[in-house]
């Protein structure tokens, strides 16, 4: 299997467009067409998790924290970031980070710990916005239902648990075909009426090339008429933290109590004790201080 199949599927479950603009999440060093030879996972990337993939024969590293967050001018070994990465390279071994793309997928890091806490009624806690867009297309009528399965199969029309979402009006088009057009309908030379529906479907923006192209491979049309629309809308499919409901409520020993036996930890840093018993929780697997104001 290649490094691009591997980085295919992450990609897929957590697409680089959901990335913080601070972050640098991606395929770091290495060539993605390599053969993989086994994967090493990680919170961060070391000499030492480079020293254990060289060791264990993996030329692929998959970690939580991307090694380099801003451009690297030169490569003098000067500090363990320099050093990580000069050895990652001369010893041919793949680094991608998957890193806030991870933490803003409703199934991602905050996920993952709703799910270890039992939490009910769950939504993101901050959704992003600007990442929707909306594609306006017109069909013959008799072509609509199998251009709107084609859309449907690249990932288009769903809005939260609903699938296959769209909406459509009719209408009539005109068009008038030039001598070296190829009409579906009509003929050369003379002004054509069509009824036609306008079919409207939403997708997440960066599907944008595989939506056009299935709307482009099962359209009838030679030239295909359509609009695409970029919405301001928040989507609560993605964004930072998370906020649902334990079962039962627990006194706040009983919570901490929780916690460090889920997470296996023995030490656990928290506020002063109110005295009020928890029922309502709010998860973020990163920093989020901006998610407490």
């Amino acid at each position: 299997m290649q490094i691009k199949e591997i980085i295919s599927a992450l990609e897929e479950f957590a697409p680089l467009a959901l990335q913080e603009d601070y972050d640098n999440a991606g395929l770091l060093t290495g060539n993605n067409g390599w053969s993989c030879t086994g994967i090493l996972i990680s919170l961060d990337v070391t000499e030492g998790v480079v020293a254990e993939a060289i060791e264990k024969g993996y030329n692929l590293i998959v970690a939580h924290h991307p090694i380099v967050f801003r451009g690297l001018k030169r490569l003098t070994g000067k500090n363990y970031v320099e050093q990580t990465i000069i050895t990652a390279i001369k010893n041919d071994i793949a680094i991608y980070a998957i890193h806030t793309n991870l933490d803003n997928v409703i199934q991602g890091v905050n996920g993952r710990i709703s799910d270890l806490l039992g939490l009910t009624g769950r939504r993101v806690l901050a959704p992003k916005s600007d990442l929707l867009k909306k594609l306006a297309v017109y069909v013959p009528l008799a072509n609509k239902a199998s251009l709107l399965n084609a859309l449907f199969a690249a990932g288009a029309g769903t809005i939260a648990d609903y699938s296959e979402c769209s909406f459509s009006t009719e209408g009539s088009g005109t068009y008038r075909a030039g001598e070296n057009a190829n009409p579906y309908l009509g003929e050369k030379g003379t002004r054509h009426v069509e009824a036609e529906n306008r079919v409207e479907v939403i997708f997440p923006g960066w599907l944008q090339a595989k939506v056009v192209g299935a709307m482009k491979a099962h359209h009838p049309y030679e030239e295909v008429a359509y609009d695409i629309y970029a919405l301001a809308n928040s989507w609560q499919e993605t964004g930072s933290g998370m906020i649902g409901e334990l079962p039962d409520a627990l006194d706040e020993a009983a919570m901490l109590a929780k916690l460090k036996n889920i997470f296996k930890t023995t030490v656990i840093k928290h506020t002063q004790l109110l005295g009020n018993p928890i029922k309502k929780v709010a998860v973020c697997g990163g920093a989020g201080s901006f998610l407490t104001g």
